[in-house]
This record gives structure tokens, sequence and C-alpha cells, in this order.
């Protein structure tokens, strides 16, 4: 999971909103949301961190507080985020994401930056997503099952990679080490659609950089 910096909503969305007896529903650009929410997600499951195309059989339209108990909320894009289908059809062992979740409330949202939601996880070397609020921690693995082991097993293998990266920087100075993670974090957070499990790397680097101080 990593902070999502919502764009602008969908032109019909807006239009939609203004609309007699508009819901979520009856909204008609459901397409172009999901371009939206994809574009500004660089191609990542805002849970999981997985692939998603912006099809409507391979993604989800994710409402972060459900319909069912908040239907205010429900067309407020910053209320909206693109999930991937999270074993749906699944045994609920299997399911994960917005799948896993369904009408359950999540403490924090990766879309809005007051709940500062990268400061409050963390990933051990197997993988594992973790959190030092209590309450969080169950959700993440509980509601959103993101320690499901394919899950993991690809969170650790990026983890392995990039840790293999810095290891092939062996023997270089200090400050040649701080650029080349400072444009590796770059190269990273600007691409216009990312790696699956690219934030757990950009994570790894920043605080390999802060270990290395000023």
């Amino acid at each position: 999971m990593r902070l999502i910096e919502k764009g602008a909503e969908p032109r019909t969305l807006t239009e939609h909103r203004s609309t007699l007896h508009s819901s979520y529903d009856n909204y008609q650009d459901k397409d172009g949301l999901r371009d939206a929410l994809v574009t500004e997600q660089r191609g990542l499951c805002c849970y999981c961190m997985g692939r998603i195309p912006p099809e409507r059989n391979k993604m989800k339209i994710e409402h972060w507080r459900c319909v069912a108990k908040h239907p205010g909320d429900q067309l407020d894009y910053k209320n909206l985020l693109g999930s991937c289908r999270g074993g749906e059809g699944s045994g609920r062992e299997l399911q994960h994401c917005d799948t896993r979740k369904a009408d359950r409330d999540l403490r924090w949202n990766p879309a809005d930056p007051d709940h500062r939601v990268e400061s409050r996880i963390e990933y051990g070397v197997d993988g594992a997503i973790r959190s030092t609020d209590g309450d969080f921690d169950r959700q993440l693995n509980e509601d959103l099952n993101l320690n499901i082991r394919f899950i993991k097993n690809g969170r650790k293998g990026v983890l392995e990679s990039i840790g293999g990266w810095w290891q092939s920087l062996g023997g270089v100075d200090r400050t040649v080490s701080r650029r080349r993670l400072e444009r590796r974090i770059l190269e990273l957070t600007e691409a216009s659609r990312m790696d699956p499990y690219d934030p757990v790397a950009i994570w790894w680097l920043k605080k390999r950089l802060a270990r290395m101080g000023s």
C-alpha cells in the first residue's frame, strides 16, 4: 500500500453528480472512471500493488467508504480507488483487497495525504506487510488479506531484487551511493506506469537513504 495522489476527477463524474437522483449505479461513464483511476495509480491496485488494467473484467472500482454504509460518499472522487479483482469467486481464504474487504471500514485511506499511510506500514525481509498500529495491522491481515502467500512472495522478490542492486554498488564512495539511491527513487516514483510492488522498492530505498544521514 502506498500514498495515491488523486488527480482531477472525470468531467462526466462532475456533471453526473449535479443531476437529480444521481447515484453510482446510474453513472454511465465507468470506463472513463477506470481510466482515470488506473492512470493516477500508475497501473497498480490501491491495496496489494499488483497490476490492474483499466478493463471491467480485470479491475474493480473500490469505494473506500462503502456505498451501503456511506451513501453520501458514493460519487465523491476522493473516495474512489482502483482495485484488483482480489480472488473474486474463490474461497474467503484466497480473497484479498476489495473483494475480501467487502463493506468493512478501513482505518486509513491510501488516497488521503492526511492519513499518512506510508508512515504506518513497513515490510519484513520475507515480504510481509505490517503496521505498528494494532488495529490497522489486523485490517491489513484480516480485512484485506495482504499477507496471502503470492502477494507476500511478490513483495519479497522486489526486496531481494533491489537489495541485489544495492550490493552491486559495493565499493563506491558515500556521495556516489547517495546520488544513485536518489536517482533510483526518482526513476521509480516518476514512472507513468509502475511495475507490480515497485512502491516496496521505493520504501526500501528511502529507508537506506535515511540510514546514510545527511
